[in-house]
């Protein structure tokens, strides 16, 4: 797989993958998306501690670098799960200049994420745990029961079937009742099957560039 590192509106670096002629973040800004969609919709919502979490496709961490620095302004534990096929290469995330625009983290985390272990958990910070899964998201190892999922392949249009029936249901299984599921993603194709799966969905507005997200309820 070609990729290739970009800047993008906000000034926030993405990796663009030429074979699907997609990049892994919004052009129009890789903060401001992950932050709107996946914080601001997502994890904000969660009231208890400690928040177990299910990232498809942990990509270049930025999701998970968010969910730290919004998890140390509350004391929050987390418990962190991430699939990932593709994982970056040390001159990609070497690179990537996340830390520049999200303050307080710890020095050099970003480095630690990508340099933890495989299939082993491992700790980032005293109440933020980690679990690497390097897998396909159709095999992957079912997990803890998950408060929060972080929905973040790439777009059905590319791969479409990373958004099929087959996938929300085996996402499902691994979730709490009233738990939630937030993406970037509003096709209507992609909320029919959310809802087919047992998700009541909801429409809200996008980040900038994105007229619509998803969030999804576990009924």
């Amino acid at each position: 797989m070609h990729r290739e590192l970009r800047i993008t509106g906000d000034g926030s670096h993405t990796i663009y993958v030429k074979e699907l002629d997609e990049p892994y973040h919004s052009i129009h800004g890789s903060l401001q998306e992950s932050m709107h969609v996946f914080i601001n919709q997502g994890f904000r919502l969660i009231r208890h501690t400690p928040v177990h979490i299910l990232e498809i496709g942990l990509g270049t961490g930025l999701n998970l670098l968010l969910t730290l620095a919004s998890s140390q302004k509350t004391g929050t534990e987390i418990i962190y799960h991430a699939v990932e096929k593709y994982p970056l290469m040390p001159e990609e995330f070497g690179v990537l200049n996340f830390e520049q625009f999200i303050p307080d983290l710890p020095p050099g985390i970003l480095q630690a994420l990508h340099m933890g272990p495989w299939g082993k958990e491992f700790s980032l910070t005293e109440k933020f745990r980690v679990l690497k899964e390097h897998a396909d998201i159709r095999s992957m190892a079912p997990g803890d029961i998950f408060d929060l999922v972080y929905f973040d392949a790439f777009a059905p249009d590319k791969q479409p079937e990373l958004w099929s029936e087959k996938i929300f249901t085996r996402v499902a299984d691994s979730m709490k009742s009233g738990s939630i599921l937030v993406t970037y993603a509003a096709k209507g194709s992609v909320r029919r099957t959310m809802k087919a799966c047992g998700f009541q969905v909801e429409k809200l507005p996008g980040p900038p560039g994105k007229r619509e997200m998803t969030r999804a309820t576990l009924i």
